[in-house]
């Protein structure tokens, strides 16, 4: 499974089970509502399985972490490319500006396959950092983590990459950089990290508005994209 794929099928994930309720997540993927662990485990899961434990890697590592984020709603990368689109579209419109980025594409339209897969793990950071912001990942969880990801048959570069974000110290300046200092690029990294954050967490809102401000996401664009999220959560 290449990183693109993974990611779509993680996102689609995200929505049936934010779809579905969070207690029906819980009983499926067994996850504790008591103890430091959360154990995430998938036998007799079909279609999207895989994708499914990742998430519960993700967000279920502790108690109290729950399947939440308004963003979460969006399912799948074409969903995120074209919101995350559809609100530069409407900022540069709405600003009457020009824009340097014109050879970025949303990410569900980029055709060169070594192209997409490196938009792709840039996206899978970017997740991962979110789920990171309220530091529950400590040590114990890490080994927990590391446990599932070879329960659930993740190989090569995703489950290094899991494994690798997760382990290192969260660095916002880091996931910024990934944007290229792009204003399109920057929406789709803000829209995705908010898949993974409730904005009621303190830390989380302040991680996602500390984002924002790394990657130089302006005011206007910003409504925009925090247009999309609340109405989602009406």
């Amino acid at each position: 499974m290449d990183t693109k794929l993974f990611l779509d099928e993680l996102l689609k994930a995200g929505r049936e089970l934010a779809e579905k309720g969070q207690s029906f997540a819980e009983d499926k993927l067994d996850i504790k509502e008591s103890g430091e662990k959360r154990d995430a485990t998938l036998s007799g899961m079909k279609t999207g399985a895989i994708a499914v434990g990742a998430l519960a890697i993700l967000l279920g590592t502790k108690t109290g972490r729950q399947v939440t984020g308004s963003a979460i709603k969006l399912g799948g990368l074409a969903a995120v490319g074209g919101v995350a689109w559809q609100a530069y579209q409407n900022y540069k419109s709405n600003k009457n500006i020009s824009t340097t980025d014109t050879d970025v594409v949303p990410i569900n339209e980029v055709k060169d396959d070594k192209e997409a897969n490196e938009r792709s793990v840039t996206l899978l950071k970017a997740m991962i950092a979110a789920a990171k912001s309220d530091g529950h990942v400590n040590d114990e969880e890490l080994i927990e983590i590391k446990k599932q990801i070879k329960n659930l048959g993740l190989e090569g570069d995703i489950a290094t990459i899991l494994e690798e974000e997760l382990a290192k110290p969260l660095d916002i300046e880091e996931i910024a950089a990934l944007a290229g200092g792009q204003e399109a690029k920057a929406a789709e990294i803000y829209l995705v990290s908010a898949v993974v954050t409730n904005k009621e967490n303190e830390k989380e809102r302040k991680y996602l508005d500390d984002l924002a401000k790394a990657m130089k996401i302006p005011e206007e664009l910003l409504a925009e994209l925090n247009a999309y999220n609340d109405k989602d959560d009406a």
